[in-house]
């Protein structure tokens, strides 16, 4: 680090009786009070203390004279005792040091005794500005501590422009190479640490990391540290992922480890830019997180998905600002596809909710994807005869244009097919909590689109799991639930075990057995041809084309859901058939009131296919139900 030293005379200041003073041949006539330090001077023009500082002469010019000594009171000086000896030791010619841990002080201290050129040539200001400007602001690690000790005078360093000057340096060295940067302490150990103990450089050549700053800047304060974010961002030269690699690096660093009940844990302690009240810690720890809020890139992957949510969980906990929360689900939405069922949950803190998560954020957040989506992409007709011939330059480039619009389409399409399965996963967990409304329930699942959800396999899972949760749901509550289900998409693991859910509504026990066997019979080709009625019901779901892709659930969780869900748990009442249709009859009396005309002539359209079916009933059930 660099240093300056002024003067030559050597330091004859000593200590006598709590007081500060100077060993001269002449006896001392000016008493200066700094804050609780008292120093012993001289008016004297033998010794040019008054002739450099030109507050001291107007204040002693001011002050009526006494019989011995004249005291002047210095109660509001900048830097206190220190800085203030250093610039009488100036006066005096004494040897002075100025670096960057006391070159703030100094002038600032400086600045309030007036040691200007107008006062004299050469004068203390004058010195201090050239060696700030030539050396402190050249150097990397200079320039960092010159900024942390300006948080000690924050409006005298704003009015002497020490602190805008300091951050365009550090700015300006991040958006060049690092190697005009003087290095950085931490790049510079990582350099240290390629050269062996001989001496001998082992990796000569090794290129140097972009993010080699992040690191560094991190000990700042949130304000000197967004007000340097937002100058490197003004430069517009650095790539948006660094400046997000930046952010994680700074939010790891102050941010605590979050919890339900508040703040857990910190690695660190907070900055000191913040007041030390421990009744502030939340207030701190928001201004925190909504300062990074607003650093984000607005490009997309700046930042990961996994750090958005995180941010979002503390937001929650934090109780921060509406504003910062809905930008982060904006920010989130945008790349959703990246989230994990652990990420999205995150605790709800409402006054108005007692569910344990918040799921009203998540529902915003999806609204936000299925904002920049795109229909399923679909390719235009071509004439085979066309498209065999020759074609020109122009229409190859127009024809490369197009493939490359559907394969950027086709993405768009993909990712909604993972968040789809994301949502699905993530209803089961939050499926569990007794506190979940039925209709914060049917929204979620109702926001994704059909063609979205090749299968329902994981969305019956979660109806499954919340009817098992809330087993007070009435029947009409748990038909409006179900309604949400397709039975068509159902796999054969989940249509045996939906078949023997005593939990499910009639209805889609019905449907679930009556697809299933039209399925089986189609797949088994015991028929030549299926009557008109179950073509007609057959008919959308075979030209479906998602259902070539329908598949068995994942079994290899070890949850107890999907111990209920293996074929071996199944646990098989002993007359199915008589079960089966004691709830029909059952179902029959107790139908609800309010099931509209129209459903009913469904369900007994339904019915009737079912009973019209031209083989035998009870092969299908002695297949789900052995005897």
């Amino acid at each position: 680090m660099k240093f300056m030293k002024l003067g030559s005379r050597p330091d004859t200041f000593f200590t006598a009786e709590d007081v500060r003073t100077v060993s001269t041949e002449v006896s001392s006539d000016l008493i200066l009070q700094v804050k609780e330090t008292r120093y012993l001077l001289h008016k004297s023009l033998q010794f040019p203390l008054l002739s450099k500082c030109l507050r001291l002469q107007r204040l002693c010019a001011e002050s009526p004279e006494s019989s011995q000594n004249q005291i002047i009171q210095l109660p509001d000086f900048p830097g206190g005792a220190e800085a203030f000896e250093i610039c009488a030791k100036f006066c005096y010619g004494i040897i002075i040091t100025l670096s960057a841990y006391n070159i703030v002080a100094v002038r600032c201290a400086a600045e309030y005794l007036q040691m200007t050129e107008d006062v004299e040539k050469g004068n203390l200001i004058y010195k201090v500005e050239v060696f700030f400007n030539s050396c402190i602001l050249r150097g990397w690690k200079d320039s960092l501590v010159t900024l942390q000790s300006t948080k000690s005078f924050p409006l005298w360093s704003e009015d002497l422009g020490i602190t805008n000057r300091t951050i365009d340096a550090i700015a300006l060295k991040i958006l060049s190479h690092p190697s005009k940067a003087n290095l950085s302490h931490s790049y510079s150990r990582r350099c240290r640490d390629d050269v062996s103990c001989n001496g001998t450089e082992i990796q000569r050549h090794k290129p140097a990391s972009k993010g080699w700053w992040a690191e560094d800047i991190a000990e700042l304060g949130i304000d000197l540290y967004w007000r340097t974010m937002a100058a490197i961002k003004s430069g517009g030269k650095l790539p948006s992922n660094l400046i997000g690699e930046a952010l994680q690096i700074y939010a790891s660093r102050w941010l605590p480890s979050m919890s339900k009940d508040g703040i857990a844990s910190s690695k660190h302690d907070i900055p000191d830019s913040f007041p030390d009240s421990v009744g502030e810690v939340t207030t701190k720890y928001r201004l925190l997180l909504e300062s990074i809020v607003s650093l984000l890139p607005l490009e997309r992957d700046a930042v990961s998905c996994s750090f958005l949510l995180k941010l979002l969980k503390a937001a929650s906990i934090l109780r921060a600002s509406s504003s910062s929360k809905m930008e982060l689900a904006r920010r989130v939405g945008i790349q959703l596809e990246e989230a994990t069922v652990c990420d999205l949950l995150i605790p709800s803190l409402s006054y108005t909710s007692d569910t344990l998560y918040d799921v009203d954020i998540v529902i915003a957040i999806l609204e936000q994807f299925m904002l920049q989506g795109q229909s399923p992409p679909t390719s235009p007709p071509r004439d085979k005869a066309v498209f065999e011939r020759r074609r020109s330059r122009s229409a190859e480039n127009i024809d490369f244009g197009f493939q490359e619009s559907r394969r950027s389409s086709s993405a768009s399409h993909s990712s909604k097919l993972k968040v789809a399965k994301l949502i699905d996963r993530y209803l089961q967990e939050v499926a569990r909590d007794v506190n979940l409304s039925l209709s914060k329930m049917i929204e979620l699942a109702e926001a994704i689109p059909d063609f979205a959800r090749p299968d329902h396999d994981d969305l019956y899972r979660a109806i499954d799991i919340f009817l098992k949760a809330h087993p007070d749901l009435t029947k009409s509550d748990r038909k409006r639930l179900c309604r949400i289900l397709d039975c068509k998409k159902l796999s054969m693991e989940a249509c045996m075990h939906a078949a023997q859910n005593e939990l499910l509504p009639l209805r889609v026990v019905v449907q679930v057995l009556f697809f299933e066997q039209a399925r089986t019979t189609l797949a088994g080709g015991k028929v030549t041809e299926l009557p008109k009625n179950i073509k007609a019901l057959l008919t959308l779901h075979e030209n479906d084309p998602d259902q070539r892709h329908l598949r068995s659930l994942h079994t290899t969780e070890t949850s107890p859901v999907d111990d209920e869900w293996s074929i071996s748990g199944l646990k098989l009442p002993k007359s199915k058939l008589s079960t089966l249709r004691m709830k029909l009859d059952e179902d029959d009396n107790e139908m609800d009131d309010n099931v509209s005309h129209q459903e009913g002539i469904v369900k007994t359209s339904r019915l009737k296919a079912f009973c019209s079916l031209p083989t035998r009933p009870k092969r299908m059930f002695s297949k789900l139900w052995p005897k």
